[in-house]
């Protein structure tokens, strides 16, 4: 009996121990609050925004309760911060407070208190140091501002819609007339339906003669050319080819490239077996020839008397019309190369060029400019993987490296950076034409691009010229009094510069280009004295 006593004794004990425990607890456990408590304080916040209180005193709350409490009031010039520490249960200058149980105090204006008085209040320690102005909108203000706005969503919604479908009616129209024909009364139309079913016509001879054992006659005449690669060659097809009785040509030039360079010939051969590379501005391509017995492989194409773009320059000075058809021509050119629609909006796989200089540019006989030399080009298919794109590698001409490609930091999540980086050359090329050109006045001896720097400057001199001095050819004041030459040269500006995505694209170049197209029979009075009216200059940028 005396043991069931002790027993209960001590459980009795051991129940009123862990209650008194658990109560000690609790209590430890319900700390009291630290907010910012430095009452009314002037103030630089002017009531937008997120605002830090200039209090640097922090107090422990009084009561269990209690919340951290800011208020901001103006009146007139005087501004002032009072942050507190406050029981929500009970009212702060009549007022009761509603969002205590926020973590963050966002300021809520409140009408009547006698000057512009906005009040917050928080749970977190400290919460009312930082203060958070207009972070909602009341729903009547939200409701008001959608009812106003809806009337000119709906319009941009109906317009936009009739721009797209305009746009696909166009796009149809277009290639039905590719399908079925030149209509008698558009001739510029015709010329490119003409020009397109020659391109498909010419490129499917092309193919067929790849996959044909038989070689062309071929009789090699004189070198015209030698790059990294290959040699050119100008060459005459003998009587009798199916290719000079089809096409027309007799002399053709012929790229040579020795076993060793298999790769170039195959991607340059694989660029201009594409069909829709066929324009009026890039290099004419024949046919591609292994030939196995002289251990070397072969690209045949149309021969360009007149040599190239550089060749040209040095041993002949320009007129103002020269200038417009040299530029004209390269721009569509290297935007023909870009675009992803052929000129009768079928789908095409862009193309960048990256090796677009002087030597890579031939001039025909019109003096018009065609793009040549396509062994570093890239077809910027959609397939292609970032790791792809980044084993093609630092490629090009050092003296015309745009800067992302010098310093190897080109974006390879967007393949429009690889246009850009041509549009950078394109704008050197453009500024060598300039240099020879009538119109600017005093028409100094051919220069390349940074022509101060030895014939063929390395990678790392070109890093110090155009990353660290951010250096570009010089554009004198002089040039820019011929009006026309001042646009150009302001679109040469844009199109090298330092920040790839400021860059103009080159259909954008060639719109200019165009727009200042009937400036040829003005230039023909006068290259640098004839007035053009203003309105004429105002493009759209882009």
């Amino acid at each position: 009996m005396e043991l069931l006593r002790f027993s209960a004794f001590w459980c009795g004990t051991i129940l009123f121990g862990s209650f008194l425990l658990e109560e000690a607890e609790a209590n430890i456990m319900k700390v009291k609050k630290l907010c910012k408590f430095c009452d009314v304080q002037p103030t630089s916040c002017n009531g937008k925004g997120i605002c830090k209180v200039e209090c640097n005193i922090t107090s422990i709350c009084p009561n269990d309760d209690d919340v951290c409490v800011c208020i901001w009031r103006k009146k007139d010039d005087n501004v002032t911060f009072d942050t507190v520490c406050h029981n929500p249960a009970q009212k702060l200058y009549g007022l009761v407070l509603e969002d205590y149980n926020n973590s963050k105090c966002e300021m809520k204006e409140r009408k009547g208190m006698g000057s512009q008085f906005f009040i917050c209040s928080c749970s977190e320690e400290e919460c009312n140091e930082r203060i958070f102005f207009n972070l909602y909108i009341d729903s009547p203000v939200v409701a008001v501002i959608l009812v106003s706005l809806l009337p000119l969503l709906v319009v941009a919604v109906v317009v936009i819609t009739f721009f797209y479908f305009y746009r696909v009616y166009r796009q149809r129209r277009a290639s039905s007339r590719c399908k079925k024909g030149p209509p008698r009364d558009y001739s510029d139309i015709r010329a490119i339906i003409i020009d397109e079913e020659r391109s498909d016509s010419s490129s499917t001879h092309a193919n067929n003669l790849n996959h044909n054992n038989e070689l062309l006659p071929i009789d090699l005449d004189v070198q015209v050319g030698k790059g990294r690669f290959a040699e050119v060659y100008k060459a005459k097809l003998k009587q009798g080819s199916s290719v000079s009785e089809e096409q027309g040509f007799e002399t053709v030039a012929v790229k040579i490239f020795q076993y060793e360079e298999y790769a170039s010939w195959k991607n340059e051969k694989e660029i201009f077996s594409d069909a829709d590379l066929r324009h009026e501005n890039v290099l004419h391509f024949l046919t591609a020839e292994e030939r196995k017995m002289r251990r070397e492989y072969w690209l045949i194409t149309a021969y360009q008397p007149m040599g190239n773009l550089q060749e040209y320059l040095t041993h002949h000075i320009i007129e103002w019309h020269d200038l417009c058809a040299l530029g004209s021509s390269l721009a569509c050119g290297v935007a023909h190369l870009h675009s992803d629609r052929t000129p009768c909006g079928r789908y095409k796989v862009p193309i960048v060029h990256r090796d677009i200089k002087s030597s890579n540019i031939l001039v025909k006989g019109d003096l018009t400019c065609c793009l040549c030399d396509f062994g570093l080009a890239l077809r910027l298919d959609n397939t292609l993987s970032v790791d792809e794109l980044a084993n093609s590698g630092q490629v090009g001409t050092a003296r015309y490296m745009a800067p992302e490609v010098l310093e190897s930091r080109i974006n390879l999540e967007n393949i429009e950076s690889f246009k850009q980086a041509d549009v950078y050359s394109m704008a050197l090329v453009l500024w060598e034409i300039i240099s020879r050109c009538s119109a600017i006045g005093e028409v100094k001896e051919y220069e390349p691009p940074f022509g101060n720097l030895r014939e063929n400057p390395c990678v790392e001199s070109m890093k110090d010229s155009v990353l660290r001095d951010r250096g570009r050819p010089e554009i004198p004041s002089s040039w820019t009094i011929h009006r026309g030459i001042q646009i150009v040269c302001g679109s040469i500006e844009e199109c090298w510069d330092h920040d790839p995505e400021a860059r103009l694209t080159a259909q954008c170049i060639a719109e200019r280009f165009n727009d200042m197209d009937y400036l040829d029979k003005l230039s023909d009075r006068s290259d640098s004295e004839e007035k053009i009216p203003e309105e004429i200059f105002v493009v759209d940028e882009k």
